[in-house]
């Protein structure tokens, strides 16, 4: 694995971590990457799976119910940025079956525009094969400072991350 980036991470303060989704290992393999405890959203689903719930509790997910407004996991994720902590985000909402970028929910973009964390995008570049090199790659805070001021929607703000992500992805493939 190649790890490219870190010194773009803050070392204090809320960060919104945001990255692409190829793969079930994802969480983990960011978790490790990063050089600061992430705190990821993990699908409800998984925390009634009797061995993977005491798993994920202790990498310190919390659950989301995807497909609706889930109010419970908005308030963990903002509570846990205002508090300075790692937010882990992979913003299209689920894992991409062929591989390639697909488009971002509006969940990321919320939490840009509700907190002062720096927003960081993470793209996972690679194939999770036996001698095949996976990067894990983080760019530069983006700067959300004129969309606040635009009041832009958290749609729009989760677009402007996912732009940032792919461009990661074309420039270190």
């Amino acid at each position: 694995m190649e790890v490219k980036g870190t010194e773009k991470i803050p070392q204090d303060g809320g960060v919104l971590l945001c990255a692409n989704h190829i793969h079930n290992f994802d969480p983990p393999l960011v978790g490790v990457a990063t050089p600061r405890v992430v705190h990821f959203m993990a699908k409800a689903e998984l925390f009634n799976v009797p061995v993977l719930k005491h798993i994920i509790k202790r990498i310190h997910a919390f659950p989301v119910r995807r497909g609706m407004s889930d109010k419970q996991a908005l308030k963990n994720g903002l509570k846990l940025l205002k508090e300075g902590k790692v937010l882990g985000l992979f913003p299209e909402g689920h894992r991409s079956k062929t591989g390639e970028l697909g488009e971002g929910l509006a969940g990321a973009g919320f939490f840009a525009l509700k907190t002062d964390a720096a927003v960081i995008p993470c793209a996972i570049i690679g194939k999770y094969k036996f001698r095949k090199k996976l990067k894990v790659v983080y760019g530069e805070p983006i700067d959300f400072k004129e969309l606040k001021e635009q009041k832009v929607s958290a749609k729009e703000a989760t677009d402007l991350i996912m732009e940032h992500i792919r461009r990661l992805i074309n420039e270190n493939q």
